[in-house]
């Protein structure tokens, strides 16, 4: 299992999740954890996905059109890579 981060960040408006979850099923990534917050009307969450079978560029160019649209910040980024940056 290829696992990923993603996090999603922006001002606070109807349907952010929505709109990330469709995308992901769209295409075929399942999603293994979720947790989201608001803080002072800045929308937060962080997902881990399940990337087998999807590359990470793709996904990435894939969420463009709802960054631009939503005004949201989207980063992905491999859950090894996160990991070995994270570790002491």
């Amino acid at each position: 299992m290829t696992k990923a981060l993603i996090s999603v960040t922006g001002q606070d408006t109807t349907g952010i999740i929505a709109r990330v979850a469709t995308k992901l099923s769209e295409l075929n990534i399942n999603i293994l954890d979720i947790t989201q917050t608001i803080l002072s009307g800045c929308f937060t969450m962080m997902m881990v996905v399940d990337l087998d079978g999807a590359q990470i560029a793709a996904v990435d160019e894939a969420f463009q059109p709802i960054r631009e649209e939503m005004h949201l910040n989207i980063h992905l980024q491999r859950m090894d890579i996160f990991d070995a940056m994270h570790r002491i």
